[in-house]
């Protein structure tokens, strides 16, 4: 393995620091065994981002010493980010552009050494930032609080937002009723009427390969390629998303869905998977279909066929809890952004740094508003 920086110890549990490589693939794969995965940190994604040059990623992994070999207890993977060119460096525990969830990786019965391992490693390797963006972070029973904890008297924080997810699991979470559902049902049917409808969801790596470059015609035809945030609309996203998807197709953790009719796609479902928990990542439609609601068609069917399929225990929506998964499915969770500091600084120091991100944060989404406004097409274009 690629060792980057010294050990950081905390009794018997250790924390290195890698850079992104296929050698990784061993230690997640028998930490997963044993602890809850999240898609967006596998090393595959890790090293499509470096190799395409996405992402500056650091790798931490925790061991335990008193074991041999060394057995892995945790996984946690950040980037390198900046709000301007001239502010300083932190790390984000996002670990590439297009990744919806940045938990870490952790044994649940060793939470709290692996996460003081993991943020005294930060504080002892002069190479990492000292400032931590934890984003899309669940804010779960165990990790979240156990961070927290360890940042007492050693660190400080600032919860920045709180937000829910949408997500469905096989005990509950799917709503059976209401008006959402209904108007599908007689979309399905209205459809159906326009010719042979079918969901195909292929999963050998060349039709996972092949139905992606379905669904990025389908998203660059899109709203979003006329706004210019479509995946094709940048040449560096695009042969991200491609190595990205290829790879995990080639190890069955994505495939893409499609609704078909007449053998011909009108929507796509991108899907990722972690052991037993799916991810919809991203998806587009044709909008000559759109009276027929083709991607919450496409999503409702979906959800049930994994849900059935019992390979699934858990799919997690990717978006925000005013996203159309929030209209047919019933489970929430709590993602928070927080920003953390390591070190036990001056505590003016540190609400400037608040100041900053959150002041960044207005600066993107006013940015965004205009763009879109400038980009939007004139009624009768």
């Amino acid at each position: 393995m690629n060792v980057s920086w010294q050990q950081a110890e905390n009794g018997l549990i250790s924390a290195c620091s890698y850079v992104p490589s296929a050698e990784l693939c061993g230690p997640w794969d028998e930490l997963v065994t044993h602890a809850e995965g999240n898609a967006f940190m596998h090393p595959a994604a890790l090293l499509a981002a470096a190799e395409t040059g996405f992402a500056k990623i650091h790798v931490l992994i925790a061991w335990d010493e008193a074991v041999e070999p060394h057995c892995p207890v945790g996984f946690w993977a950040l980037r390198e980010g900046r709000n301007l060119l001239a502010s300083p460096a932190f790390l984000e525990a996002i670990p590439y552009n297009y990744a919806f969830t940045s938990n870490a990786v952790v044994d649940r019965a060793r939470t709290d050494e692996v996460v003081a391992a993991f943020f005294e490693l930060i504080r002892r390797d002069p190479r990492l930032p000292k400032v931590i963006r934890l984003q899309s972070f669940e804010a779960d029973p165990v990790v979240y609080p156990a961070m927290l904890r360890q940042l007492e008297g050693r660190g400080q924080y600032r919860e920045l937002v709180r937000v829910e997810r949408a997500f469905v699991d096989s005990g509950a979470g799917i709503k059976k009723s209401g008006s959402t559902r209904k108007k599908l049902r007689q979309d399905w049917n209205r459809l159906s009427a326009t010719g042979r409808v079918e969901i195909v969801n292929g999963r050998t790596p060349a039709e996972t390969r092949a139905a992606f470059e379905t669904f990025l015609a389908l998203e660059a035809a899109s709203w979003k390629g006329k706004q210019g945030t479509a995946l094709l609309c940048n040449a560096g996203d695009a042969r991200f998303a491609r190595q990205l998807i290829g790879d995990f197709a080639a190890l069955d953790l994505a495939s893409v869905a499609l609704l078909h009719v007449d053998g011909v796609a009108i929507a796509a479902q991108v899907l990722i998977f972690s052991g037993r928990r799916a991810y919809t990542w991203k998806t587009a439609f044709d909008a000559a279909f759109a009276g027929f609601s083709p991607g919450a068609l496409l999503i409702s069917k979906i959800t049930e066929e994994l849900l059935e399929s019992g390979q699934v225990d858990t799919i997690d929506s990717c978006s925000s809890a005013d996203g159309i998964m929030s209209q047919l499915w019933t489970g929430r969770r709590t993602m928070v952004d927080t920003l953390i500091d390591v070190r036990a600084r001056n505590p003016l120091a540190f609400a400037m740094k608040v100041a900053e991100h959150q002041g960044y944060q207005k600066f993107r989404h006013v940015r965004g508003r205009i763009w879109h406004a400038v980009r939007r097409p004139r009624k009768g274009t």
